[in-house]
């Protein structure tokens, strides 16, 4: 290629990105904002009947007419061989790639304004709140479900968690049932010591203040890692049906939503430690705080919400001393399904992005390749009419 016809690829790619450029801002300045966002939210894809469509439509048919005109008035003179016309068709695709994508720089911007507006940081101290206030949030209703609340959904303080034990008392028709909960613990020790029997391997359970025979009854899991066995079993026998420091809040370990990238048991038990120091460590004050920062997290999503934090702390602490009694009441109304939509959108848009939409990407290559074409032969029937 001469310099003219490189210089002539220059400038009309320099005009495409500012064109794109100018797509990318006024899908920036057009976002309506994470208030706006509902179950039906996506980022652009062309429609046909919008400003964006239609401009795009013009933009690319005018920018494309005349990219023709000068390309073949000012630049088929030259005698090129296939190498240099191969490298021209690839060039061509570039700029017909370009001149039909202007809608997936709006939907940059659009993606840009987001992320400006609700950072990924702020996303996530957002979830940590709602995972650690979960538990509160349910409807009343839910909280008679055993499946939700129960005590081997309590990971701490220890010697939780607990895993349940039933054991028959007697037998027949109606047979009678013993429940147990023991807490979990695990013990580490070196396969050939724990194997052989050995009095070291001994010394070690007798602290745990069972034999080996014991032991093998209670063991959970067990796996060897290297030279080691790791053994997750039940320990100790635990009440929690009387442990004063124990309420239906702490029951379970659910998360709205997890933060990407860190280990979801890992949330839940972080979750679980702020949750009872809230409940049993910290002022009551500070239990109302985090409600105040939930009904300004709901207001700043758009979420319908009645919430009165002091009514809401009032009502848990309620429960929490009084911790037999069938909660049939909490004051925590707002609009749940709303807010889990929202946040589903959220993570899609945040972390599944489709800047080209699905049912147009065929549609979308197709005419790509299809303008290509009709650029590539006319450039080609112009340069070998002039030999």
């Amino acid at each position: 290629m001469n310099k003219n016809l490189k210089r002539f690829f220059v400038k009309s790619f320099v005009v495409l990105v500012l064109v794109h450029l100018c797509y990318f801002l006024y899908g920036f300045f057009t976002f309506k904002g994470i208030k706006a966002i509902n179950s039906y939210t996506e980022f652009y894809r062309f429609k046909f009947y919008d400003d964006v469509s239609i401009s795009h439509f013009f933009v690319s048919g005018l920018f494309l007419f005349f990219f023709l005109i000068f390309l073949i008035r000012n630049h088929s003179k030259e005698r090129y061989k296939i190498g240099n016309l191969l490298k021209i068709g690839l060039l061509l695709l570039l700029v017909s790639f370009l001149s039909f994508s202007f809608f997936i720089s709006y939907s940059f911007g659009m993606n840009a304004k987001m992320r400006s507006e609700l950072p990924e940081k702020k996303l996530n101290e957002d979830k940590k709140l709602l995972n650690v206030l979960n538990p509160f949030l349910y409807g009343f209703t839910s909280y008679s479900s055993q499946k939700l609340f129960n005590y081997e959904n309590i990971l701490y303080p220890k010697p939780y968690p607990v895993i349940k034990q039933e054991d028959t008392i007697s037998g027949g028709e109606y047979p009678i049932t013993e429940t147990s909960y023991y807490s979990i613990d695990t013990l580490k020790i070196l396969a050939s010591t724990f194997e052989k029997n050995s009095s070291k391997a001994d010394s070690i359970l007798n602290l745990l203040g069972f034999d080996k025979k014991e032991l093998q009854k209670r063991i959970i899991s067990k796996k060897t890692i290297k030279d080691s066995i790791e053994i997750v079993f039940k320990s100790v026998p635990v009440h929690p049906e009387h442990d004063q420091d124990i309420c239906i809040f702490l029951q379970n370990k659910s998360l709205f939503k997890p933060v990407k990238g860190d280990s979801v048991a890992k949330q839940q038990y972080q979750s679980a430690v702020e949750r009872y120091k809230l409940l049993y460590k910290a002022k009551k004050d500070s239990l109302t705080y985090a409600f105040q920062k939930l009904n300004t997290m709901l207001k700043k999503y758009n979420i319908e919400t009645d919430l009165i934090p002091k009514e809401l702390t009032q009502d848990v602490y309620h429960y929490r001393d009084n911790n037999g009694e069938p909660l049939n009441g909490i004051r925590n109304n707002f609009d749940r399904k709303a807010l889990t939509e929202k946040f589903a959108v959220l993570e899609r848009l945040f972390y599944e992005p489709k800047f080209l939409h699905p049912n147009i990407i065929e549609i979308f290559f197709a005419v790509i390749i299809s303008v290509w074409l009709f650029l590539f032969l006319i450039y080609i029937a112009f340069n070998f009419k002039k030999r």
